[in-house]
């Protein structure tokens, strides 16, 4: 049995922007309508160096496995950070369909999840974008919001990265970290090896896609921006009228199951800040199960911890085009 093998350059040319972020959104829907099912990925470590993960899912007449790997040091070694393999089956009689690159799979399905989210989430009339960390995903990230229109600035620690991102896609490089940071709109895609905002520092109106910290021990935001959630009233009309009005922090995850073992609020769930009645899944928002944004000056924190449904919904899409391309196949 010969089965297409799709190299990183295969995704990209396979899967558009537009349509990864596509495949994203109807993912996300699916799986809160329980048409889509996966388990919590599953995590194998060799801290501090990096970490393993297993992510199964299914939906849509396809099964999927993705065995990745996260090991931030290694772009020092000249090694990628993000490696490993996408296979793709048949869920109605197992065959295998198709293997494809993880680290292009993540990328693309990193970059729609954000942006999705900061679309949904943002006040309409926002118009400053950043993307925070020009690796992989974050470059992708960037490249999705420009073709889905915005120009965003981008900063990174590295210049030359930061530069190469910013003349590749025709945007801006930021003057500075904090630049980035205050802009309506903002993704932060680092290793989340170090807070990018403290305590009382997010803007009102405000939303960030925390991208960054998909694992234990990873942060991006301060504990206390987490805990604000608790902080403020919930009659804005009343509020405001009175002069007494401060935005809420409002707090939305990819997946709670996911999130509150090893995503950005995981601090928070352990520390008894939060709880799961504090936070709300992107896809009941999507599917109009559950609120958004509730007014302007709310801030809006997205907590993406990297489903196995997005990769899910990427492959699926590649795999259509698979007659169109002139593809390398593995025989069985």
């Amino acid at each position: 049995m010969a089965v297409p093998v799709f190299t990183a350059r295969d995704v990209e040319t396979a899967v558009s922007p537009h349509e990864a972020y596509d495949a994203v959104r109807t993912a996300f829907m699916a799986f809160a309508r329980g048409e889509w099912s996966m388990p919590p990925k599953v995590y194998v470590t060799n801290y501090p160096a990096g970490d393993f993960r297993a992510m199964p899912a299914i939906g849509g007449g396809h099964a999927l496995l993705k065995w990745v790997t996260s090991f931030p040091g290694n772009p020092a070694r000249g090694l990628p950070t993000v490696t490993g393999l996408v296979v793709l089956s048949d869920s109605d009689d197992g065959r295998l369909l198709a293997v494809l690159d993880a680290a292009a799979v993540t990328a693309l399905r990193t970059a729609a999840a954000g942006v999705l989210a900061a679309d949904t989430l943002c006040r309409p009339e926002a118009s400053s974008y950043a993307v925070v960390g020009c690796g992989v995903n974050g470059a992708e990230a960037a490249r999705v919001l420009v073709a889905r229109g915005a120009s965003p600035i981008v900063w990174d620690v590295d210049e030359e990265r930061r530069r190469t991102v910013a003349e590749r896609l025709g945007v801006r490089a930021a003057a500075s970290a904090a630049e980035a940071l205050t802009c309506e709109v903002v993704l932060t895609v680092t290793p989340g090896s170090e807070v990018l905002y403290a305590a009382n520092s997010l803007e009102p109106g405000q939303h960030v896609s925390m991208m960054g910290a998909d694992g234990p021990g990873k942060a991006e935001v301060a504990l206390d921006e987490l805990g604000r959630s608790h902080l403020f009233c919930d009659d804005w009309e009343k509020a405001s009228s009175k002069g007494i009005f401060e935005p809420r922090v409002r707090l939305f995850v990819d997946d709670w199951e996911q999130a509150s073992h090893g995503g950005e609020i995981a601090r928070a769930v352990e520390a008894g800040v939060l709880g799961r009645d504090d936070v709300t899944e992107l896809g009941a928002v999507l599917t109009g199960d559950a609120p958004g944004r509730q007014h302007p000056d709310d801030v809006t924190l997205f907590d993406s911890t990297g489903l196995a449904i997005q990769d899910l919904a990427v492959a699926k899409t590649a795999f259509a085009k698979a007659d169109e391309l002139d593809l390398q196949t593995l025989d069985l």
